[in-house]
C-alpha cells in the first residue's frame, strides 16, 4: 500500500462529506441552490478520484481505456456545477458563455464514446509501470498511446469555462468591494486549477510527461476554495444575526446619520400633532423657516413672516389634503431674518384615524428659491421676446403670455391666462386645431407648427391674422407644457404680394420688349392672311360679274377668305395674350403644346433670321402646373438669345428645342444653338440683372426668366455644348411634385 492508496480515497471521502453537508443545507432551504451546485461538484470530484485510483492500478490497456472513458461523465457534472455555482452564488458571469462551455463539454462525451478508446486516446498501446516512493514493488500505470484529435474539443471547453470565469471577474468590478474580492479569489482559483488540470492532461496524452492521467487533485483545490467561501457566507449570516440583535442600541446613531443625510441634501423634516397642536422640526427645517436650530418653533412668528397672499393658499392646501387622500403640498414665500424673501416648498401626508379624523401631519420642506429665481428669469426672457409667446398646457389652457401676445391678439394678459388657446383660432378651423393639438401632445418635439399649410389666428375683434408658430415642449415636474412662439406675418405677406405684383409687371415689360423685337416678323405674318383675304375677295367679285356668274369659283374664294380670316384672328389672339397684363394663373399644362405655340409665333422671325428650328419633343410628358403665357415668354426669350448667339456663323444657323422627363418627376426644356458658346466663368453670371452681351441690351431678359421659373418651383441654368455652341435649360416639377432641388 502506497501513499496514493491513502490520499485518493481521502480526497473522495472529504468531497463526499462536504457534499452531504451542503446537500442538507439546500434541503432545509431550497432557495440556496448554490449549495446544491457545490454538492454536485463534490460528488463529481469524489467519483473522479475513485476512477483515477482504479486507473493507476489497471493491469491492461483495455481496462485502463474503459475506466478513462467513463471518467469524463463526472467531469461534465463538474463543469455544470462550476457555472451554476458562480451564477447562483455571486450573480455574475455571462449565462451564454457558461451555457456554451457546458454544451461543448457535453459534446466531448459524444467524441469520448464514438471515437478512439476515449476522448484522450485514439489507441492505448501499452501501460508503463511507474515506481512509487522509489520501490519497484509499488508502481502505478502510466498510459502510452496515440492521442485522440478530438481531445482538442475538451481543451476548447476548458478555454470556454476560463473565459466565463474571467467575464465573471470583470462583471463583478461594479459590486461591493468585499463581493468583488470574493469573486476574484474563487473564480481566479477556478481558472488556475482548470488550466492546470487541462494542461497536465494534454502533456501526459502527448507523451511530453510520463505520469498518471489525474485531474482530481486540481479540482479538489476548486472544491476547497468554494467551500471556504460558502463557509464564510455561513459565518457572515451568523454575524448578521448578531448585528440585528444589536440594532436597537444603534437606532439613535442611525437617526443621527439620517439627519446628517437630509441636512446634506438640503431637506428639512417636520411633524404636527393636529389634535394636540404640538409640532417637531428638524434643525434644517427650523433654519429654513427662519429659526435657530435649537430654537422652538413659534407658529405665530411663522405666520407673521409668511407672505399674506400665501396664507390663504397654505390653508387651502391643508383643507384639500384633509378632505382628499391626505397628500399635502404647497409653496409659499417667507421673509428670513436677514430681510430676504425665500420660496419654500412643503410636501407632507395626513394620517387619519379609523373614523377619518386627521390625527397627524408630517413631511418635508425644501428651499426652492433658486428654482423660483430661474423661473422668474425665464419669465423675463419670454417677456422680452420680440414675438408673441404663449405657454399652453396639454388641456389647452394658457399658463403664461407675454406683452407681445397682447399686441398680436388684442387681449389683455389677464384675459389670455384665463382662456383656452382654441379661442385664438378661427372658428372655421377650430375642429382641425383641436385634433392637431392632441396629436402633438402624443409626440411633443420642437418643431414648426403646420408645415405645408397656412396658419391663421383670431384677434379679439374677430379679425384674422396670418401667423407662423414654433412649438417647443417644456416639462415642469410631471406636467407637459408647450411654449408657442407666434409671429404675425401679415406685413410680410403684404410685402410678398407687392413683390409678386412687381415681378409680374417686370415680366410684362420684358414681354413687350421681346415682342417689339419680333414686331417685323409679326407684321409680316399678319400681312400674309390679310393679303390673301383681299385677293380672294377681289377674285370673288370678278367671278360674280361674269354672265352667268361662276358660283363655284365664288364659293371657293369665299372659303379661302374665311380660312385666312381665322388665321389672322389666331395671330392677333396670340399677340393679345402676350401683351395682356394679367396676373399669373397657374393651371395644368402640356409643355409640348407650349413649345409648338412658340414655334408657330416665331416661325417668320426664324425664317427672316435664316435660322433652322429643330423641335424634338418627348412623348408621355407629365403635366405641370404653370402659366402658359409666362412659359411662352421664357421659351421665346431663350430662342431669341440662341438666334443672337449664332450671328456671324458661317454655316446655316440651327436651333434645337428639346423636351424630356426628369427624376424626380418633372420636365426639362433645353434650347441649343451652334454659336460661339459662353465663357466658363460667365455661365452663372449671365442670369444676373443688367448683364447683357447684346449692344443696347438691358440685361433683364434672363433675370425675368429666372424669376418666372422660380415662381414655377423650377430652375434655369446654362451649359456649353461639347462640340459647338451653348444650351440653356429650364426644369419644372410635375403636377403635385416637390420643388426642384
Amino acid at each position: 500500500m502506497t501513499w496514493i492508496d491513502f490520499a485518493w480515497p481521502m480526497m473522495g471521502a472529504a468531497c463526499l462529506t462536504l457534499a452531504l453537508i451542503h446537500f442538507l443545507v439546500w434541503a432545509k432551504d431550497r432557495s440556496l441552490t448554490d449549495h446544491l451546485m457545490f454538492a454536485v461538484i463534490c460528488v463529481a470530484v469524489s467519483v473522479v478520484s475513485i476512477f483515477e485510483l482504479k486507473m493507476m492500478h489497471a493491469q491492461t490497456p483495455e481496462h485502463y481505456a474503459e475506466l478513462l472513458r467513463w471518467v469524463h461523465v463526472p467531469i461534465v457534472l463538474i463543469f455544470v456545477g462550476m457555472v451554476g455555482f458562480v451564477r447562483l452564488h455571486f450573480h455574475v458571469g455571462n449565462i451564454w458563455l457558461g451555457g456554451a462551455a457546458i454544451a461543448v463539454r457535453c459534446a466531448t462525451l459524444v467524441a469520448n464514446f464514438a471515437t478512439g478508446v476515449s476522448l484522450n486516446f485514439a489507441d492505448i498501446t501499452s501501460l508503463m509501470r511507474l515506481p512509487v516512493s522509489g520501490s519497484a514493488d509499488h508502481t502505478i500505470a502510466v498510459p502510452i498511446g496515440t492521442a485522440n484529435p478530438w481531445m482538442l474539443l475538451g481543451s476548447f471547453s476548458v478555454l470556454l469555462i476560463v473565459v466565463f470565469l474571467v467575464d465573471a471577474i470583470v462583471e463583478a468590478r461594479h459590486a461591493l468591494p468585499r463581493t468583488r474580492h470574493r469573486v476574484r479569489v474563487v473564480c481566479g482559483n477556478m481558472i488556475v486549477f482548470a488550466v492546470l488540470a487541462g494542461a497536465w492532461a494534454l502533456l501526459v496524452v502527448n507523451g511530453a510527461i510520463r505520469g498518471p492521467l489525474v485531474v482530481s487533485p486540481a479540482y479538489l483545490g476548486v472544491v476547497l476554495v468554494m467551500s471556504h467561501d460558502l463557509g464564510g457566507a455561513i459565518l457572515r449570516a451568523a454575524q448578521l444575526a448578531k448585528n440585528l440583535l444589536r440594532s436597537e442600541s444603534n437606532l439613535r446613531v442611525s437617526e443621527q446619520r439620517m439627519e446628517l443625510a437630509v441636512r446634506a441634501a438640503g431637506i428639512g423634516m417636520w411633524t404636527w400633532d393636529i389634535a394636540g397642536n404640538d409640532s417637531w422640526h428638524s434643525p434644517t427645517a427650523l433654519r429654513m423657516l427662519g429659526f435657530a436650530p435649537d430654537e422652538p418653533f413659534d407658529r405665530e412668528r411663522f405666520l407673521e413672516h409668511l407672505n399674506p397672499t400665501d396664507r390663504h393658499d397654505l390653508r387651502a392646501a391643508f383643507e384639500k389634503a384633509v378632505q382628499g387622500n391626505g397628500d399635502f403640498k404647497s409653496e409659499y414665500r417667507l421673509v428670513q431674518p436677514d430681510g430676504r424673501t425665500h420660496w419654500i416648498a412643503v410636501r407632507g401626508q395626513v394620517e387619519f384615524d379609523e373614523d377619518r379624523t386627521p390625527r397627524r401631519l408630517g413631511g418635508v420642506v425644501v428651499d426652492i428659491t433658486e428654482r423660483r429665481q430661474a423661473e422668474e428669469r425665464f419669465r423675463l426672457v419670454v417677456e422680452a421676446a420680440p414675438t408673441a409667446m404663449l405657454m399652453v398646457g396639454t388641456d389647452g389652457h394658457i399658463a403664461l403670455a407675454n406683452h407681445q401676445a397682447e399686441v398680436v391678439f388684442g387681449y389683455s394678459r389677464a384675459e389670455l391666462i384665463t382662456m383656452n388657446v382654441d379661442r385664438l383660432v378661427p372658428v372655421r378651423i377650430h375642429a382641425d386645431h383641436v385634433a392637431h393639438r392632441a396629436n402633438y401632445a402624443a409626440n411633443a418635439v420642437m418643431r414648426a407648427m403646420g408645415a405645408g399649410r397656412e396658419l391663421f389666428g383670431q384677434r379679439k375683434d374677430g379679425s384674422e391674422i396670418a401667423v407662423e408658430i414654433g412649438l417647443n415642449p417644456i416639462h415642469i415636474d410631471a406636467d407637459l407644457f408647450v411654449l408657442a412662439s407666434i409671429t404675425d406675418i401679415g406685413e410680410r405677406k403684404r410685402v410678398e404680394r407687392e413683390l409678386a405684383m412687381q415681378r409680374d409687371e417686370l415680366a410684362h415689360l420684358s414681354r413687350i420688349a421681346l415682342l417689339s423685337e419680333l414686331s417685323g416678323s409679326m407684321a409680316h405674318e399678319l400681312n400674309q392672311p390679310l393679303t390673301a383675304i383681299l385677293s380672294n375677295a377681289q377674285a370673288a367679285l370678278r367671278f360674280l360679274a361674269r354672265q352667268p356668274p361662276d358660283l363655284d369659283e365664288v364659293f371657293e374664294s369665299l372659303t379661302n377668305v374665311v380660312e385666312n380670316d381665322k388665321r389672322a384672328g389666331e395671330i392677333i389672339r396670340r399677340l393679345r395674350a402676350m401683351l395682356r397684363k394679367d396676373s399669373a394663373e397657374h393651371s395644368p399644362l402640356d409643355v409640348n403644346d407650349v413649345v409648338q405655340d412658340v414655334s408657330r409665333i416665331m416661325r417668320n422671325d426664324l425664317l427672316h433670321r435664316n435660322v433652322e428650328l429643330v423641335v424634338d419633343l418627348a412623348g408621355d410628358l407629365p403635366a405641370i402646373n404653370g402659366d402658359r403665357v409666362q412659359l411662352q415668354q421664357v421659351l421665346m426669350n431663350l430662342i431669341v438669345n440662341g438666334c443672337d448667339a449664332m450671328n456671324g456663323v458661317a454655316s446655316r444657323a440651327r436651333l434645337t428645342v428639346r423636351t424630356a422627363t426628369t427624376n424626380p418627376p418633372g420636365i426639362e426644356v433645353s434650347v441649343s444653338d451652334i454659336g460661339h458658346g459662353i465663357p466658363a466663368d460667365e455661365l452663372d453670371g449671365i442670369f444676373s440683372p443688367f448683364v447683357s452681351s447684346k449692344p443696347g441690351g438691358m440685361g433683364l431678359g434672363l433675370t425675368v426668366c429666372t424669376t418666372i421659373i422660380h415662381a414655377h418651383r423650377g430652375k434655369l441654368w446654362a451649359t456649353n455644348n461639347a462640340a459647338q455652341g451653348a444650351t440653356l435649360h429650364f426644369s419644372v416639377p410635375a403636377l403635385d411634385a416637390a420643388p426642384m432641388p
